[in-house]
């Protein structure tokens, strides 16, 4: 487990999906650094790794759920391959509800009382996936756990904490921190 996450960090540098400068994030704040685990999650090999690594945590932690849910667009992929790997129904949620068709705001099946781990490639503040999360419980499912390929430890650990079981697969401490050590080894 140890080594497939070190090798999963060691991707982020490989893929160039952790880029240093000044960038303005989904939540509107500044940040030195840009976590783009899209870029990541387009890798097979990285993306089967990130499904693997959330269904062994998911499993370690007992969390059970009969279905694997993601906001659109960045967890998309990721509970896809987390579906595959762990044979459960996929839902996707939409930002908004769909302006024509049915104008649901899911793709796939929720049925009341259902279990749903809940997926996403990266939080801040956590307000993107609190919010799918919330358009789940509108539906009669249970979300049983929130799963985070990186958490930027800034306010989204607790405020999902508090009313979730909260799964980050890498702190973004720990990604600063192979950068400082990497660099110091040159």
């Amino acid at each position: 487990m140890e080594d497939a996450k070190k090798r999963l960090v060691k991707m982020f540098f490989d893929e160039e999906a952790i880029l240093f400068g000044r960038f303005v994030l989904t939540s509107g704040k500044e940040s030195d650094y840009y976590i783009n685990v899209k870029r990541l999650s387009t890798n097979p090999r990285a993306l089967r790794l990130m499904a693997k690594l959330i269904a062994e945590e998911a499993n370690k932690a007992g969390v059970e759920f009969d279905r694997v849910a993601g906001p659109e667009l960045g967890a998309v992929p990721i509970a896809t391959a987390l579906a595959l790997e762990t044979g459960k129904p996929l839902v996707i949620v939409r930002k908004k509800p769909k302006g024509h068709g049915t104008g649901s705001q899911i793709e796939g099946e929720v049925k009341p009382g259902e279990r749903i781990l809940l997926v996403e490639d990266v939080t801040t503040t956590g307000g993107s996936v609190l919010r799918a999360a919330e358009v789940l419980e509108k539906l009669g499912a249970e979300i049983t756990a929130i799963s985070v390929v990186v958490d930027r430890e800034e306010g989204a650990g607790s405020r999902i904490s508090a009313r979730y079981h909260f799964i980050p697969l890498i702190q973004v401490s720990e990604l600063l921190e192979r950068r400082s050590s990497t660099t110091m080894n040159e």
